[in-house]
């Protein structure tokens, strides 16, 4: 049986806390009773997901979120990112949460997904009225995919790229692929190439794992790592070297934006 925290005692808002990508980010969590997603990513900072679900609810009503939003220190951000405890998507309340984000704040909202929930017409227009967006994509094969980020059943590495690549067609804001390199998808560069010219993302953020994996779930693992004492075992990780390499033959092959969290080039 799985323990669910009383929403009263946690807040949906956190930080902000500096990323490598974005700045200074206010994070909110649209789930925040429990770690629950659609994946069960085999690096993920928040443990072995403890609700694996693919179907909408809503987990934390949009009057506690902006509750919380006024109580936190969102001036002090430069954007305000929509991740937490899990997949945001999975909130059926996440299109009214991001207009009242966008206006209390006037501050950009980004939304971090892994796109299994990206072919439902309601996900993508909740997702439209974002400044930014960045997908997951840490498999260029079905194999691959399956081996790092455990699904749910059903879903399909094939079926995440079609979704975001009709996502891409109608999308008029700032799509980001999130790229988490591991010693099991090193070998997949040209694939991933081919993958991201048929997606065409305005920038490609390549990452490995810097936080070591809970050996379970935390609130605090949602937003920075630093000061939270837990159990946890380190992971493998790529090299600078190799992922400076990964970089290189990526903007080679595709033309497109590459960024990476050593920030070397």
């Amino acid at each position: 049986m799985v323990k669910i925290h009383q929403l009263e005692e946690i807040s949906s808002v956190y930080g902000p806390v500096r990323s490598w990508r974005v700045g200074m980010s206010l994070g909110v969590d649209p789930i925040c009773v429990n770690s629950i997603c659609s994946f069960n990513c085999t690096y993920c900072q928040l443990g072995f997901i403890q609700v694996r679900i693919n179907e909408r609810q809503v987990f934390v009503p949009t009057d506690k979120v902006m509750k919380d939003l006024r109580e936190s220190r969102w001036r002090e951000a430069d954007i305000i990112t929509v991740s937490g405890s899990g997949e945001p998507t999975l909130a059926a309340n996440l299109g009214d949460i991001v207009e009242g984000l966008k206006a209390h704040t006037g501050k950009p909202v980004l939304v971090l997904t892994n796109g299994t929930l990206l072919h439902l017409p309601a996900v993508q227009e909740d997702l439209s009225i974002c400044d930014k967006v960045f997908v997951k994509l840490d498999g260029a094969t079905e194999a691959t995919f399956h081996r790092i980020n455990r699904p749910v059943p059903g879903v399909s590495l094939e079926g995440i790229i079609a979704a975001t690549a009709a996502f891409r067609e109608r999308y008029r804001g700032f799509l980001g692929i999130q790229m988490m390199f591991t010693r099991v998808n090193i070998g997949e560069v040209r694939d991933f190439a081919g993958i991201l010219k048929r997606l065409r993302p305005d920038e490609v953020q390549l990452n490995t794992p810097t936080r070591p994996y809970p050996e379970s779930w935390v609130i605090q693992t949602r937003g920075s790592h630093d000061g939270v004492d837990y159990p946890a075992r380190p992971l493998k990780r790529v090299s600078r070297e190799e992922a400076v390499a990964i970089e290189v033959e990526l903007r080679e092959l595709t033309g497109l934006n590459i960024i990476s969290v050593y920030g070397d080039n």
